[in-house]
């Protein structure tokens, strides 16, 4: 059976949209978790995408200095190594004496990930496991 062409739509309409909306809300919620918690997984002996990415936004044109290295023992008897060692320091020391922005800069370019790896991925992996109960609670809420 048709309704008549004037005929306004049934209430129900509305309800059911409202109904099918949450659970596309949450597939796309559950859709970028995963994401994010992939790109801050950390591999064994690196760091995360997240970080790698953190480290490249912040000197995306590799301008600024990094500290180096102490030097090795016996390294202080060649003069000309001790002046380039000298002069890397000197120009972190100079940017990073510029303070607020720059400063900033010159610690997240070097940043590693915050916790130890089997830490972290402990931590990742209960919050997928969250995010996935979560997601199944809502969708098993509409459901019924």
């Amino acid at each position: 059976m048709s309704a008549a062409p004037g005929a306004s739509r049934p209430a129900a309409v509305p309800i059911i949209r409202s109904m099918c909306l949450l659970p596309e809300r949450a597939s796309t919620l559950l859709v970028v978790c995963a994401v994010l918690l992939v790109c801050a997984w950390p591999p064994a002996n690196d760091r995360s995408l997240a970080v790698k990415f953190l480290n490249w936004a912040v000197d995306p044109t590799d301008e600024l200095p990094v500290l180096p290295p102490p030097f090795a023992l016996g390294a202080g008897d060649d003069p000309d190594a001790v002046a380039t060692h000298d002069a890397q320091v000197q120009a972190y020391d100079t940017r990073y004496a510029q303070g607020g922005w720059t400063r900033r800069r010159l610690e997240w370019k070097v940043a590693q990930d915050p916790f130890n790896p089997a830490t972290e991925r402990q931590v990742i992996l209960a919050l997928g496991i969250v995010t996935a109960f979560a997601f199944w609670r809502v969708a098993r809420g509409h459901s019924n």
